[in-house]
């Protein structure tokens, strides 16, 4: 009994212990991508309304996100170095927003070009340690251009300039009138092309690794934004006139 007894220890302990190292490895597969996703909705619920009120300092934030992005990056901490290279591409995002929604909001036409303004860097770093970063700049850009396709596709690019130069209340019912329009029959069938897409996209990018699993939690956050998006200009206009 006596000898038996260190024995069963013996066994037990390694039993907990891969528990436990099961359990990492899964918590640190997916921190990646909730991160993505929570990157993805910071410019809808906290970019926005600050450019709208000081476009100036929401630009000029950018160099601190991009300090605390890189002093993430050099870390020893493999998490924390992974996350700083996930904001590195988080910061051009919001520099290309900031730019946009400060200066050039009122000519969606310059919408793209601006968000797209680091697509070479992007591309030729998907081969260097910066790939997360890489990935979440791409998945983000790819959401964006969709939904601007649905935006143009839909017929309800006239509204945009007309929705963010009026009052916050007439912006909400301008706002209200295209997600109305929105739920025409050839205005879904376009959205569900486009959001099918987007799945089927974010889906195949789940299974490339750590770099598509970034670009596809930030396509999917779009398309559940967007989708929270039409859901508040229904509902409540006036909460959607300030986003």
């Amino acid at each position: 009994m006596i000898a038996g007894t260190p024995g069963t220890a013996s066994r037990a302990l390694p039993l907990g212990v891969g528990a436990e190292a099961g359990l990492a490895p899964r918590a640190r597969a997916i921190a990646l991508p909730l991160l993505s996703g929570l990157l993805v909705s910071l410019p809808v619920f906290v970019q926005a309304p600050w450019v709208r009120h000081d476009p100036f300092s929401a630009t000029a934030f950018t160099a601190l996100l991009l300090t605390i992005a890189l002093l993430l990056a050099h870390s020893d901490d493999p998490q924390r170095r992974r996350a700083g290279e996930l904001l590195v591409g988080f910061c051009g995002s919001w520099l290309a927003g900031s730019l946009f929604w400060g200066w050039a909001r009122l000519h969606p036409v310059y919408h793209l070009p601006l968000e797209a303004m680091a697509l070479p860097l992007a591309l030729a770093g998907l081969s260097s340690r910066w790939r997360l970063a890489c990935g979440f700049y791409l998945g983000s850009l790819l959401g964006t251009a969709a939904t601007d396709a649905g935006i143009l596709l839909t017929g309800l690019m006239p509204l945009w300039p007309q929705a963010l130069a009026a009052e916050p209340q007439q912006a909400g019912e301008l706002l209200r009138l295209a997600a109305e329009a929105a739920l025409r029959p050839g205005s879904l069938l376009v959205i569900a092309g486009l959001g099918g897409s987007l799945i089927q996209l974010s889906r195949w990018c789940w299974h490339q690794g750590d770099t598509g699993q970034v670009a596809g939690a930030a396509l999917a956050t779009t398309l559940a934004v967007d989708g929270l998006f039409v859901l508040l200009s229904l509902l409540a206009p006036r909460l959607s006139g300030l986003v």
